[in-house]
């Protein structure tokens, strides 16, 4: 089985998880400062929180922008569900902007549209969440301009767009957004086994991230509540959480660093031969825009079924009988049972369900073959034949 994707773990991923190992700190030591000064020199933010996961960073991220109850947030439907819970972690409601047809990225025009009605009614959004969709960066620019017409925070979601750039710089600068999150699980640009990033630039965001990471205990004198009462002491000055990145996971992330820009380029000349393979098949292959160099986490397709051509669940299933380890991505979250619940229902975001029915990733990882690729591409030719 080919998989749609997967780690690149070298002999020297091994050799800095095993000199820690053999170091004093297995948390809370140098290596995860290291990690997070790598991430934010390298896109040129100028604070990054490490934790456990990116649905942890998002969560804090929304503290930190002191999402709470009565607040509202706003993220793409085309998704994964961390991109909307992390809204209801804090006690606040969620909504969705429909997505972008051609870029399945969440919709300026539709997000215009939105803020226009909800400033009318009283409603606006706290939170709105871009959601960079297989690592092709949104809109930011006219993203952050409507941020600063209606008064909304905002957060990029750019769990698989690390690597990436929009305008010429790199995602994660956060130019046009207060806080924007990495993702580091196995099949990302890089991995940390599981783990996630903020990034901001604004100081008093990382601090308060900081804090929160870590059970809201804070050490410094200077934030006590009266006076310290010596080096052991400490003082739990907010409601806090255990999200903290080990030791073991920032090593791991430090050695993966060294080869972000190579992984991002391998990536881009395999998505580059996909679309040379597939010029002849029945299938829409990904658009490229001229603002954003794509990350290419992902390699999406779409099948519209016809007389001509299966639709997209009897291709993903030949696919997969084929030895092609195809996936999803997404379902839209307003579809998801939890949210059905809430009061969305089929029919609320028709360009995400339309793209969600047509939807497939093909397999996309640095240290796919030509070979390999030939194959997904041969099998996909099978199972498009009827």
């Amino acid at each position: 089985m080919i998989p749609y994707g997967r780690q690149d773990i070298t002999q020297a991923d091994v050799d800095a998880v095993v000199a820690v190992l053999q170091s004093d700190f297995l948390t809370q030591g140098p290596v995860v400062p290291r990690f997070e000064r790598m991430v934010a020199d390298h896109v040129g933010a100028s604070h990054a929180v490490a934790m456990n996961s990116a649905t942890s960073a998002l969560h804090l991220a929304c503290l930190a922008l002191g999402l709470g109850p009565g607040d509202r947030l706003w993220t793409s439907p085309v998704t994964f569900v961390a991109s909307a819970n992390c809204a209801l972690y804090c006690g606040a409601t969620v909504d969705f902007v429909d997505i972008d047809p051609d870029t399945y990225n969440l919709s300026v025009p539709a997000l215009a549209e939105k803020l226009a009605r909800a400033e009318a009614e009283g409603c606006l959004p706290r939170i709105v969440v871009p959601v960079h969709l297989c690592g092709q960066s949104c809109d930011m620019a006219a993203i952050g301009a409507l941020a600063e017409q209606y008064g909304f925070r905002v957060i990029e979601d750019a769990s698989h767009a690390i690597g990436g750039k929009y305008r010429d710089t790199y995602v994660g600068d956060c130019r046009y957004s207060d806080i924007t999150i990495f993702s580091f699980h196995p099949v990302k640009i890089v991995t940390t086994a599981e783990g996630g990033m903020a990034l901001t630039n604004d100081p008093a965001l990382a601090e308060r991230m900081a804090l929160l990471r870590s059970h809201g205990i804070t050490r410094d004198p200077a934030r006590m509540d009266g006076d310290s009462e010596g080096d052991w002491y400490y003082q739990q000055i907010e409601l806090g959480f255990n999200y903290r990145m080990t030791e073991l996971q920032a090593a791991l992330g430090v050695s993966q660093m060294a080869r972000l820009d190579p992984y991002v380029a391998r990536r881009h000349a395999i998505a580059e031969r996909y679309d040379a393979l597939l010029a002849h098949l029945p299938v829409a292959t990904p658009i490229r825009t001229a603002d954003a160099y794509s990350a290419f986490h992902l390699y999406v397709i779409r099948i519209s079924g016809s007389d001509a051509t299966p639709a997209r669940a009897t291709a993903f299933a030949r696919l997969r009988a084929a030895g092609v380890g195809v996936n999803v991505h997404y379902i839209p979250v307003h579809t998801q049972p939890f949210y059905r619940a809430l009061g969305f229902a089929a029919g609320d975001y028709p360009q995400a369900e339309r793209y969600y029915a047509e939807a497939i990733s093909l397999p996309m990882y640095p240290t796919l073959s030509e070979q390999q690729q030939d194959m997904v591409v041969a099998a996909l030719r099978q199972a498009l034949t009827t």
